[in-house]
C-alpha cells in the first residue's frame, strides 16, 4: 500500500480473459471490506475486475482474523493468494486467479525461480512458471485431485441442464449438453442466474455448460458463483475436462477448454490434475479511495 489512509497500489492481469486487480498487502493491513471490493471491481466506477488477489503472507492472513489456521500443506511464510469474487464474497479457490498471481510473484521480483508456491483457502498449490517475459507467461498449476460429488441439475431461463457435481476445493455443476455445437452453445442464457438445488449446493456453485468432448476438445461457457458469466474459470475448466471425459467414458486424458477468452489445455491423471495456459499482467497504478463510490455497497 502506497499510503496506509487513502491509496493503494495495484497490478491488473487475466487469464484467458478472466481478469483480476492483485492488491499487494504483505503484511494484511487493508481492511479488505466488501464494500471496497465492489467499488474497485466496478466496471464503470472502478478498475473493474471479476474478482480481487490480495498478495500476503499466510501467518500474517491468520494474524489479521482474516481466516482461522493454515489451510493444508500451507505454510506460514508462504504467499497466500486471498481471493475474493467481485461482488465481495470469499471463494475458496480460483485456477485463473492462481496463474496470474503466481505471475505477478514472479514478475514483480516478490519471488526467484519457476516453482512457487502458492497458499489457497482450498490448500497449498504447486505452480510451474513457463516462458515468463514480464507481462507474459505460460502458467502450469498443480490441481489436485477432482472430487465427484454425484449428479444434480440447474435451471436457467426456463431451461433445465443435467450435470456432474465436482469439487475443486469450491463446487462446481458441469453440464455436457448432448448434441449442442459451439454456435449452439454462444446461444444460451449462461449469462443469467442458475437456480441450484440447494440441498446439494448449500453455498452455491460454479455451473459450466459444455459440448461433447471431440478429438481432445470442448467449448465450455462459464456463470461464476460471486461474479456472473466470465470468459474463463480455471477450477472450471478442470471440473468441464472430468466431465467430458466420463460423458466420453474415459478417466483420464488430455483435454483442450475453448473458452470466451482463449484455450486452456486440462491434464486429468489419477492422481491429479493440471491446468496450463496463459496470464497477462497488464496495468500497475494507484488508486484512491476517496475516487471509488462505495456508498450502498
Amino acid at each position: 500500500m502506497t499510503n496506509q489512509r487513502r491509496q493503494l497500489s495495484f497490478a491488473k492481469g487475466h487469464g484467458t480473459g478472466n481478469d483480476f486487480i492483485i492488491l499487494p498487502d504483505p503484511e494484511a493491513r487493508i481492511d479488505l471490506s466488501p464494500g471496497l471490493i465492489r467499488a474497485l471491481c466496478d466496471r464503470h466506477r472502478g478498475i473493474g475486475a471479476d474478482g480481487i488477489l490480495r498478495v500476503a503472507r499466510a501467518e500474517d492472513l491468520v494474524d489479521a482474523g482474516v481466516f482461522e489456521g493454515l489451510p493444508g500443506g500451507v505454510a506460514a511464510d508462504d504467499w497466500f493468494m486471498d481471493y475474493r469474487n467481485a461482488d465481495g464474497t470469499t471463494a475458496e479457490m480460483c485456477g485463473n486467479g492462481v496463474r496470474v498471481f503466481a505471475h505477478w510473484l514472479r514478475s514483480s521480483g516478490t519471488v526467484d525461480g519457476d516453482a512457487v508456491r502458492v497458499g489457497t483457502r482450498a490448500g497449498l498449490r504447486q505452480v510451474r512458471i513457463e516462458n515468463c517475459s514480464g507481462t507474459s507467461a505460460e502458467i502450469a498449476v498443480e490441481m489436485g485431485i477432482p472430487e465427484v460429488t454425484g449428479v444434480s441439475t440447474c435451471t436457467v431461463s426456463g431451461q433445465r441442464f443435467g450435470g456432474i457435481g465436482i469439487d475443486m476445493g469450491n463446487p462446481h455443476l458441469a453440464c455436457v449438453l448432448p448434441g449442442l455445437d459451439p454456435a449452439g452453445l454462444a446461444t444460451l442464457p449462461v449469462d443469467q442466474p442458475f437456480d441450484l438445488d440447494p440441498d446439494f449446493f448449500p453455498d452455491g456453485a460454479n455451473v459450466e455448460v459444455l459440448t461433447e468432448l471431440t478429438d481432445g476438445r470442448i467449448h465450455m461457457r462459464v456463470h461464476e458463483r460471486g461474479a456472473g458469466e466470465t470468459l474463463s474459470c480455471g477450477t472450471g475448466t478442470v471440473a468441464a475436462a472430468v466431465a467430458a471425459l466420463a460423458d466420453a467414458g474415459e478417466v483420464i486424458g488430455e483435454v483442450t477448454v475453448v473458452v470466451p477468452g482463449g484455450e486452456i489445455t486440462v491434464t486429468i491423471r489419477e492422481n491429479g490434475s493440471t491446468l496450463t495456459g496463459p496470464s497477462l499482467i497488464v496495468a500497475e497504478g494507484v488508486i484512491d479511495r476517496d475516487a471509488l463510490d462505495v456508498t450502498g455497497r
